[in-house]
């Protein structure tokens, strides 16, 4: 089990990376928070292969509504990590099963 981070990291409208060690090499995750609802994702854009965030743990739109690529502009929904415009032809976010435990949020392998 992989803590990843607790409940009182996330606001009810907050994402924040982490990054966590699998297979014996780093993996760059976000966890993303909407009201009493978790979500992970792994922190790369199906477009470009890059980080979504320029700027730490900023990972979603000046609403809250979308998560957000800094580098093309691509918008994906929060709770399924489908692409809902952009460049990202379609193509979605990774997700990761995550759990709550008491208050912290775990990777759920």
């Amino acid at each position: 089990m992989q803590v990843l981070c607790t409940l009182g990291d996330l606001d009810a409208a907050q994402a924040r990376g982490v990054t966590i060690e699998r297979d014996g090499l780093p993996l760059e995750l976000f966890v993303v928070r909407r009201e009493d609802e978790i979500f992970a994702y792994v922190d790369r854009c199906p477009h470009a292969g890059l980080p979504l965030a320029w700027v730490a743990d900023q990972y979603l739109d000046a609403s809250g509504e979308f998560l957000v690529c800094a580098t093309h502009g691509a918008r994906f929904d929060i709770a399924s990590g489908e692409c809902r415009g952009g460049p990202c032809g379609g193509r979605g976010l990774t997700p990761l099963p995550v759990r709550v435990e008491g208050d912290r949020v775990v990777l759920d392998e």
